[in-house]
């Protein structure tokens, strides 16, 4: 049977795929046997999952090296299934199968010091060796259509099983039943792309650059948000993720008690540690025992997740994710008063600190599902750090009365700052707010590069375009919420190459107060500009393009080396280089020698430009 068989046999089967998963080596007391686990998931499940593994622990491997070692260890548990099941390697872990596997191929030096330990340590080695493979292979490109189609329609190639190859070798962390899906959503491109032989279609690589974008969104959107949650993860460790786990259950299952949404926070919270160690049959056996227990719980949980709960498995996350939180219950207070006014909440913080301010912070996220998350959790730090003034010897009776005119405070701040960037979206659009957005990250963080500031300002302005059309109440968990996954791109960015100490405190000190902290950045001083150069600014006849998209581009990137080498440009000099640039572009582009003239007039641009700048 061939690999783009097995991928549709494995995504329309039953969800005995990922329950009969076993656990890893630690649990190996409570485990079936690598036979029993075979006969549970069949030969294909087994089958794509393992080449899933082996390309996500090998990625610098080959498609044939990675299939043929998926189909070793599938041939043994065949037999293991069949009648070996007392053998010494049908008894052994799952986990130690694979890796053992990986050990006895040769030409692959990489492993050699982790191949020499024993488990646990030999995982644990494996593990971190995925870990840092992150980036190591380039991006997939989009095959070639013609050839993809030949390979397609001839049936020569197992295109199914080895996109799943490449995706896996690609993102060593990603969940891999949503490498499987979009392995089928590829699959189904090459057909309504390519046609039949009898019936071809017109132009497969224009639908291949249309269709592409789609197949592929759930890799990025899911390969950033697991990123995202590993990067707090490890930057500010397990307190700060179930915190913020815990303010976005209570308030996606507002009705939930707090003994259920802490169960909730502390079973999510394992199953993150797990995937990003890079632990992927854990990481999926625990994610499918959350849906289980959400979905049998539906009563104490919420009522808009039903239809969530009849989705296939792959689809069920994402869906709940999505969901509408639940209804509040009917009478819940909008304050918490008793958490200020009580006379016995001091003892309570000395002795029990942190389950005291989950309390709070559960209470105040269910009845608040108009605040963002992070916003809750910055509330939830300025709650504990009243409670350590106020519990002092010799604080003042009334001392915690205060908290209640700070919270109103930081919330009119916070809502302000959201409404005035949308204002000015709603008035500039698209192109001119990120603009606006490019002069300032520009000067907070002038060591990007010029395509890193133009990526990033463009998510920042895709989140204006959808954030700023909703009502008030959906307007900060959409923006806040959103604005938190480029930010922390950012930061993860600078954790790879330092960009400057103020990006340094901002990524470090807060996870809560990021966003705060990065609005608050402004011209980094320590910046060197850069020099007036003769091939600083160049002027070509392809600013004379019709394609609005790639002017607008162009023009960005002057903007940004603009900036860079006069950081501290007003807005009045901004305007006045940009109508003579302007003017000059639109002079040029009228005449029959274009180039011509720009090596005339580009020259005599920058010249009148540094005499504004230098006014």
């Amino acid at each position: 049977m061939n690999w783009r068989t097995i991928i549709y046999v494995i995504l329309l089967a039953s969800l005995t795929v990922v329950k009969a998963l076993p656990r890893s080596y630690r649990d190996t007391e409570k485990k079936t046997s690598i036979g029993q686990r075979f006969s549970q998931l069949q030969e294909n499940h087994f089958k794509a999952i393992a080449m899933i593994m082996f390309a996500q622990y090998v990625p610098g491997g080959t498609f044939g090296r990675a299939v043929k070692m998926a189909e070793d260890v599938t041939d043994l548990a065949k037999r293991c299934a069949a009648a070996a099941r007392d053998s010494p390697d049908c008894l052994k872990p799952l986990d130690r199968i694979f890796l053992d596997a990986i050990c006895q191929e040769e030409n692959l030096p990489s492993f050699t010091d982790c191949c020499a330990k024993k488990d646990p340590e030999r995982n644990d080695c494996f593990l971190s060796l995925k870990n840092s493979s992150r980036g190591f292979v380039s991006p997939f490109e989009r095959p070639n259509a013609e050839a993809a189609c030949k390979n397609h329609s001839q049936h020569q190639h197992p295109f199914a099983g080895y996109f799943t190859y490449e995706v896996s070798r690609r993102h060593p962390l990603l969940y891999a039943p949503t490498i499987l899906s979009v392995a089928i959503r590829y699959d189904e491109m090459l057909k309504n792309c390519c046609g039949s032989a009898e019936d071809p279609t017109g132009n497969p690589e224009e639908c291949f650059r249309r269709q592409a974008p789609k197949v592929m969104k759930p890799v990025k959107e899911d390969g950033l948000r697991q990123e995202h949650t590993c990067g707090i993860l490890k930057k500010f460790g397990e307190r700060t993720l179930k915190a913020l786990k815990l303010a976005q259950i209570s308030q996606k299952f507002p009705k939930a008690d707090f003994a259920t949404v802490n169960k909730l926070v502390t079973d999510v919270a394992n199953m993150h540690k797990d995937c990003c160690r890079g632990d992927m049959l854990d990481c999926m056996h625990e994610r499918e025992e959350i849906l289980h227990y959400v979905c049998t719980n539906q009563d104490i949980l919420s009522s808009k997740i039903r239809k969530c709960c009849e989705k296939p498995l792959l689809q069920r996350s994402e869906c709940i994710v999505n969901a509408e939180n639940d209804d509040r219950p009917a009478g819940l207070s909008p304050h918490v008063r008793e958490f200020i006014e009580d006379k016995g909440i001091c003892d309570r913080f000395a002795q029990e600190k942190d389950m005291h301010l989950a309390r709070f912070l559960y209470e105040y996220s269910r009845r608040h599902p108009e605040f963002s998350a992070q916003m809750l959790l910055r509330i939830g730090k300025g709650y504990e750090d009243l409670l350590k003034e106020c519990c002092k010897a010799g604080a003042p009776e009334n001392c915690c009365s205060r908290g209640e005119e700070e919270l109103k405070k930081h919330i009119y701040e916070t809502e302000s700052v959201m409404k005035t960037s949308c204002d000015i979206y709603k008035e500039k659009g698209d192109y001119y707010f990120q603009n606006e957005l490019l002069m300032s990250f520009t000067k907070k963080m002038p060591q990007l590069t010029s395509a890193e500031l133009i990526k990033f300002t463009k998510q920042m302005t895709t989140i204006g375009s959808k954030c700023c059309q909703l009502s008030q109440d959906k307007l900060l968990p959409c923006a806040e919420e959103s604005l938190d996954l480029v930010l922390g791109e950012i930061c993860r960015r600078h954790l790879t190459d330092p960009i400057n100490p103020g990006v340094c405190q901002c990524c470090s000190s807060s996870y809560a107060f990021r966003r705060p902290c990065m609005g608050k950045l402004e011209t980094d001083e320590n910046y060197v500009p850069l020099s007036l150069t003769p091939g600083l600014f160049t002027f070509h006849e392809d600013l004379c393009t019709t394609e609005e998209e790639k002017l607008q581009h162009k023009k960005q990137e002057m903007l940004v080396t603009l900036i860079k080498y006069k950081p501290h440009i007003s807005q009045e000099q901004l305007t006045s280089v940009t109508a003579a640039f302007t003017a000059m572009r639109e002079r040029c582009c009228r005449e029959e020698n274009r180039q011509a003239c720009f090596g005339r007039e580009g020259p005599e641009l920058i010249k009148r430009s540094e005499k504004m700048l230098s006014a």
